[in-house]
């Protein structure tokens, strides 16, 4: 039987990294819960042997049924009746394996139905998901939404919602509305609160909404009469059951048919304070956010592997001119860089969930007891990574998966323009990879913070100092030059000023050229540790070479006037 996860090395491979064991002590308090709770581990191996268990039930299910189910539930689509939104008939029965399968709220206690695994494997089965059905996965992702729960909820919301996610109950994040897109903070959807029944009414109307007609629902909404902006707005329990909510129509999209995305009016709406007053855009969706970035991150690269491995199949098959169109070199080439950037974006994907891990786990613990002054540090030094890999991860992985699904189409001619093959439909749900949960340029200023606090270069300092064998010494002095060349360049911008329009204008530059000498390091500290991804380390620092002397070169010839250019044919 086909099975996503056991067929991919590389996953396996980041489950045994070696913070994972710190990761899975940590997660498990020294396993204090073996012997007391079903499923809780005695020591590392058995975890990761957990882990390794579930992640291939999930495999064979994605492989087994998502992936089989992927075209008919791309042409069937959603529809609405009786004011609920009706899946195809493909993501029902995706829904049910994974249910019936009780692999939902895989992260979550123990006592609240989840296996309380680390954000490691979590995020591995959403890429697992993903590579079998990229729109599935925003079904399957949004029950990140449990995540916030835990951690701002209040006990009785906890113990209210948690134990639905085990169940299938499915969730949402409703923050987008008309005039509130990227700029959250814009939100007006009203929140009043019933002293009568004691609880909040939510009006107004909330757009582009993944999953709209979820179970349970994050909803971020207007509490403080008289504000404008994000320190008026607040964060939400809404219970479906409890309705209040017309679903006013869902959207006709390019891509991600089995994933709805509708319109919704609110009316009195029953709902829940989580958390804070004020605090709903501040702390509670920055989170989601992140969270949701990260999601994205892990379906970006589920699809770049989908694209690559039907590329492979189908250019070792077709014959042309008497021999398989693998054997000319420039197919030969595109594949290889289709594998070398899935990687590459991979590498970064589980260096940004370990860092996650790490400092969500501490912040757990804080809630139990006080955390020792290093365990402070190392909090703040995680969670300070996990802040800037988390939009350059979301940055390069969308971008290559669009970039890997063109390049498939390519590969497979004009057959791959046809709805024959499934290249097509990836190439069309690749799209929205880039755009929700911020856009790229998004992605960029938020990115910017770690090149101008220096953290990018300190980390990539850290990376250099790693030891590796001699026969990857070569590739890290060409790595170490690079960053000079990334220091250079960051010193001829900021001597425009931190605030100069040649600063924004030149931030994806810089922010790309951060992004490869971090994916290049992490290829070479992967390939010194097994040799499977050698190759795409060599190939993936000479594409960094390229990329990067092509930005430098901008940055070193760009003046003020460039602008005045950029301007004019844009007015």
């Amino acid at each position: 039987m086909a099975n996503f996860f056991d067929d991919n090395k590389a996953l396996r491979f980041q489950i045994d990294n070696p913070l994972m064991d710190e990761i899975i002590r940590l997660k498990e308090r020294d396993f204090r819960d073996y012997g007391k709770e079903t499923y809780a581990p005695k020591d590392t191996e058995d975890a990761k042997d957990s882990y390794n268990r579930v992640l291939s039930l999930i495999g064979e299910i994605t492989a087994e049924v998502l992936d089989v189910n992927a075209e008919s539930v791309d042409n069937q689509g959603v529809r609405i009746e009786d004011n609920a939104i009706i899946y195809a008939d493909g993501t029902k029965e995706n829904h049910k394996a994974l249910t019936d399968a009780g692999v939902y709220g895989l992260s979550l206690p123990r006592q609240y139905g989840g296996l309380n695994f680390s954000y490691v494997p979590y995020v591995m089965a959403a890429e697992i998901v993903s590579r079998g059905d990229c729109g599935f996965a925003n079904i399957w992702g949004l029950q990140d939404c449990a995540e916030t729960i835990y951690e701002f909820g209040s006990q009785e919301q906890k113990e209210t919602y948690l134990p639905l996610i085990n169940q299938g109950y499915t969730c949402s994040m409703d923050l987008t509305e008309p005039d509130a897109g990227s700029d959250l903070q814009s939100v007006r959807l009203k929140a009043t609160f019933d002293e009568k029944e004691n609880c909040w009414r939510l009006n107004g109307v909330k757009r582009f909404i993944t999953n709209g007609d979820a179970d349970i629902k994050l909803v971020l909404a207007r509490s403080e009469e008289g504000t404008t902006d994000g320190r008026g707005l607040s964060y939400f329990i809404h219970d479906r059951r409890d309705g209040g909510v017309t679903i006013r129509r869902t959207e006709n999209k390019l891509g991600i048919h089995g994933s709805p995305t509708a319109e919704l009016v609110f009316t009195d709406a029953k709902a829940f304070l989580v958390g804070e007053r004020r605090l709903g855009l501040i702390k509670y969706t920055m989170s989601l956010m992140n969270g949701a970035r990260l999601g994205v991150s892990a379906q970006s690269v589920g699809l770049s592997e989908a694209a690559y491995r039907q590329a492979l199949q189908y250019a070792k098959e077709r014959q042309q001119y008497g021999k398989p169109i693998i054997e000319f070199f420039q197919v030969r080439e595109m594949l290889a860089v289709m594998r070398a950037k899935t990687d590459a974006t991979r590498a970064l994907l589980y260096e940004n969930a370990r860092a996650v891990d790490m400092y969500k786990v501490y912040e757990d613990i804080s809630k139990e007891r006080t955390l020792t002054a290093e365990e402070k540090q190392t909090l703040k030094k995680y969670s300070r990574l996990a802040d800037i890999l988390t939009p350059l991860l979301k940055l390069f992985s969308s971008e290559y998966a669009n970039q890997n699904t063109y390049d498939c189409i390519q590969v497979y001619g004009g057959s791959g323009f046809m709805k024959d093959y499934p290249c097509e439909r990836m190439y069309r749900d690749a799209r929205i990879l880039t755009i929700y949960e911020g856009t790229s340029q998004l992605q960029v200023v938020a990115a910017i913070r770690g090149v101008v606090s220096g953290g990018y270069l300190a980390r990539i300092k850290e990376y250099e100092a790693t030891e590796v064998s001699s026969e990857f010494a070569q590739m890290r002095n060409t790595l170490v030059d690079l960053r000079k060349d990334f220091e250079a360049c960051v010193e001829k911008i900021n001597a425009f000023g931190s605030t100069s329009q040649a600063h924004e204008f030149n931030s994806r530059r810089l922010v790309e050229i951060a992004g490869y000498l971090i994916m290049a390091h992490l290829l070479i500290i992967d390939a010194n540790r097994d040799s499977m991804f050698t190759d795409s380390a060599k190939l993936f620092t000479k594409h960094a070479q390229e990329k990067i002397a092509e930005r430098k070169s901008f940055i070193e010839n760009f003046n003020q006037q460039d602008l005045e250019a950029y301007k004019n044919l844009t007015e």
